[in-house]
């Protein structure tokens, strides 16, 4: 063995000082990877040529080996690491030669390229990237950044370390609508670094807060690391569950864990939200205390200008702007929780199974039966023995049946009779119109409130009316004529809130953006849809948005767009509340009236969507935004190439497995977790995440999410773990962008001074999340 190391590791050595190379030689890291992947494979296969590296591959004739065979020790589960007593042959790392590896690596790169860049199941996750970036650099573009840090700032300005909340609260607001960490960073670096270091507050906590507020965007959905993660987890996982069920003694993970293994990119952002809040939280919270020890670090600052509209006392902003929204969420989550608000679905199939079926397959091997035992418990395994055995005797086989009329209406009953009294729909839009109300009740609390009360009045009755009048089985003609009178007094309501809310300053900066991202991740997060879909509606929102404040700026007609916006939202009532399918062989006049009216608003929106793309156009901000969007999406396609080229030169000469049978070499999988976190924090000072995600992850993801972790908790810990390579020094991007905006006051030390801490507070996240993991699983649990 060549300095006494296996000819594996030696090959692992070499990949990773070819990488770290190319990376340092400021060639592209999309074409640094795969030049690593090519150039290492061709210094491996010359070693391996000349016979200087040697695997100890273990003996597999030898009799020690089949005495483990022989007590029942699973062959996948032999390694040298769990036993390094067993007798090993030398064999070269190319049994069959370098050519047929490097040929079967060519074939390999191919199909994997085709299912995972052209034709794969993660393409169309994966288009949520291209729209995810361009939304984001079309608001940054729009200014949006510069009116929420002005705004902020005039409105926490006077408190103690008030920019620096403001720094925070605003890189929030931008991580969940614009989720880009360059424009972000370079955007408030811009504008804030040279305000709060003309009002003396420190260069460590002015450059370290914008640094990691700017960063948020990678955690906060919709986050692009979050999508690209999830096109690779859900593999992984499905993989590793698959592997874990095999060494059980089942024949496949559906058997073991008696649910499918599936992990999806909308369980993930659900999971990442209140995380990525809570790490602002943290962040927010380190400025204050930061401004109460060293107050002259942080002083009170009065940014010139006011927050226009109606002054508002202490209690009524609390009343109006925090109590109540809290109250109006708390009780539609409240109600969602136990059943009184849910969707009305009384779909009732033509087939279904003859009776019960048992929770848990009983039909297997004793190994697998033992390993189910141990990880259903005893009395599940029990009942579901008992149920089979029940079912058998009278004489279902599990097989699916079709119903017949008299049981078809039974069951048609039952779903009625369990339908929640409010359907999700009602309270999701006149939900979203109680909320304007009570904000715009907040900004001008000494106006006359009785158009506001009618509103409220009109979401009382609505409410009353979908109780007592409107049902699962109700036509969605019928429905919309019941809930004609409520939604108009709720809209007479909601035309003055309107008119209230644009008086006010915060309230016009924050409304529009907030909007789009409650269209978006509620969409997402609800359900809805899938994220490809809500990126769209949020590429488009974000450019109509654009376009309207351009117009505004010169004074032109923004009508056109407002008018679109509002067709975008008929089509999507519309399309939720009634069924479209013309095609079907009868079709209810609502549904054709529904239709016409649901495609008048689908022209007349995407003439809007053109008329929006024409303003950013001539306004030179269109050509720009979508050379920039090209520019990432190219970079993140390619570097995903590029790491396909080189997974593949490790599993040529067994790397991977090399590393998976280490990992797999630890009875304890917490302490295979936090080696695999370590290894990825000390990645993140020196490559990018994009980088970790697609060649790291794809190594130890098998093993990681083999085990009994929850899979959303990991892969959000992994996401903040990821975060940080934006932060560390050398190499942190974030870091860089700062640099090249900060004045020369500012010296790289103070930038690195200044991001430490906030990676500290990175890593108590980490801690706390693993304390509380309900952190992360609140939300995935409450919604799914």
């Amino acid at each position: 063995m060549l300095f006494g190391l296996d000819g594996v590791e030696i090959g692992l050595i070499i990949v990773f000082l070819t990488l770290f190379a190319g990376i340092m030689t400021g060639f592209p890291v999309a074409f640094a990877i795969a030049g690593a992947g090519v150039i290492s494979f061709a210094i491996i296969a010359a070693l391996d040529s000349a016979g200087l590296l040697i695997h100890q591959s273990i003996d597999t004739s030898s009799a020690e080996y089949a005495a483990l065979l022989a007590e029942g020790v699973i062959r996948d589960s032999i390694s040298v690491f769990r036993y390094p007593d067993l007798p090993t042959v030398e064999v070269p790392l190319f049994p069959g030669g370098w050519e047929m590896a490097m040929e079967r690596n060519i074939s390999f790169i191919v199909n994997r390229m085709n299912e995972r860049v052209i034709a794969g199941q993660s393409i169309e996750t994966l288009l949520a990237v291209l729209m995810f970036v361009m939304m984001g650099i079309v608001l940054e573009r729009s200014k949006i950044a510069e009116d929420l840090l002005t705004t902020m700032a005039r409105v926490f300005g006077p408190l103690p370390g008030g920019l620096a909340v403001s720094i925070v609260i605003v890189g929030a607001f931008l991580a969940a609508s614009t989720g880009i960490v360059g424009a972000t960073v370079v955007t408030m670096g811009l504008l804030a670094l040279p305000t709060m270091l003309r009002n003396n507050y420190s260069p460590e906590l002015a450059t370290g807060v914008i640094a990691a507020s700017g960063t948020l965007g990678q955690i906060i959905p919709p986050s692009i690391v979050i999508v690209l993660l999830g096109t690779l987890v859900g593999d992984l996982y499905a993989t590793g569950q698959e592997t874990r069920a095999q060494l059980a003694g089942c024949s496949d993970a559906l058997t073991y864990l008696g649910k499918p293994a599936v992990l999806s990119v909308g369980t993930l952002f659900q999971a990442a939200l209140l995380p990525g809040l809570f790490l602002a939280l943290l962040y927010g919270l380190y400025a204050f205390g930061f401004a109460l020890l060293r107050p002259s670090s942080a002083p009170p600052v009065q940014v010139d200008g006011t927050i226009s509209g109606e002054p508002v006392t202490r209690n009524e902003a609390l009343t109006w702007y925090l109590a109540a929204p809290v109250v109006l969420v708390l009780a539609i989550v409240i109600g969602g929780s136990t059943g009184l608000v849910g969707a009305q679905n009384i779909t009732v199939s033509d087939y279904a199974e003859q009776s019960e079926q048992p929770a848990l397959r009983t039909n297997v091997s004793p190994t697998c039966q033992a390993a189910m035992i141990e990880l259903h418990g005893q009395e599940l395994w029990d009942e579901s023995v008992a149920l089979r055995a029940s079912n058998a005797a009278a004489g279902d086989t599990g097989a699916v049946v079709q119903l017949t009329e008299e049981e078809r209406a039974v069951a048609l009953e039952q779903a009625i009779a369990n339908a929640p009294p409010i359907g999700s729909g009602v309270i999701a839009v006149f939900g979203l119109l109680a909320l304007v109300l009570i904000l715009a009740r907040g900004s001008s609390p000494s106006a006359t409130p009785v158009p506001l009360i009618v509103g409220g009045i009109g979401v009382v009755l609505a409410l009353l009316a979908d109780v007592l009048f409107v049902g699962p089985g109700t036509s969605s003609g019928n429905e919309f004529l019941i809930l004609a009178i409520p939604f108009a007094l709720t809209l007479y309501g909601c035309r003055e809130a309107m008119i209230r809310l644009s008086r006010n300053e915060l309230l016009r900066v924050v409304f529009p953006p907030l909007v789009l991202i409650v269209a978006v991740l509620g969409s997402i997060l609800g359900g809805i849809t899938n994220p490809t879909p809500a990126a769209a509606l949020g590429a488009a929102g974000a450019i109509m948005l654009a376009a309207y404040r351009k117009l505004k700026d010169e004074n032109g007609k923004s009508k056109i767009v407002i008018w679109s916006s509002f067709a975008l939202v008929i089509m999507i009532l519309f399309g939720v509340n009634f069924d479209l399918r013309i095609t079907r062989a009868e079709v209810p006049f609502q549904d054709w009236v529904a239709y016409v009216i649901t495609q008048i608003a689908y022209h007349f929106a995407f003439f809007g969507l053109l008329y929006s793309c024409w303003v950013l156009f001539r306004s030179n901000i269109l050509s720009p935004v979508v050379r920039e969007t090209a520019k990432v999406t190219s970079m993140v396609f390619t570097i995903l190439i590029g790491s396909q080229l080189l997974n593949l030169v490790l599993i040529s000469f067994g790397g991977e497995h090399h590393i998976q049978q280490f990992l797999r070499s630890f009875d304890n999988e917490l302490v295979v977790f936090f080696v695999v976190m370590a290894i990825l924090f000390i990645l993140g000072f020196v490559l990018d995440f994009l980088e970790i995600i697609y060649i790291v992850i794809p190594i130890v993801g098998p093993v990681i999410y083999g085990g009994t972790l929850d899979p959303a908790w990991v892969t959000i810990m992994i996401a903040i773990n990821l975060q940080t390579s934006f932060l560390t020094p050398p190499f942190g991007f974030a870091l860089f962008y700062l640099r090249g905006v900060a004045p020369k006051t500012v010296t790289t030390g103070h930038i690195y001074r200044g991001v430490l801490p906030f990676v500290g507070i990175q890593v108590l996240c980490l801690v706390l999340l693993y304390f509380f993991p309900g952190i992360v699983t609140i939300l995935p649990d409450l919604l799914n």
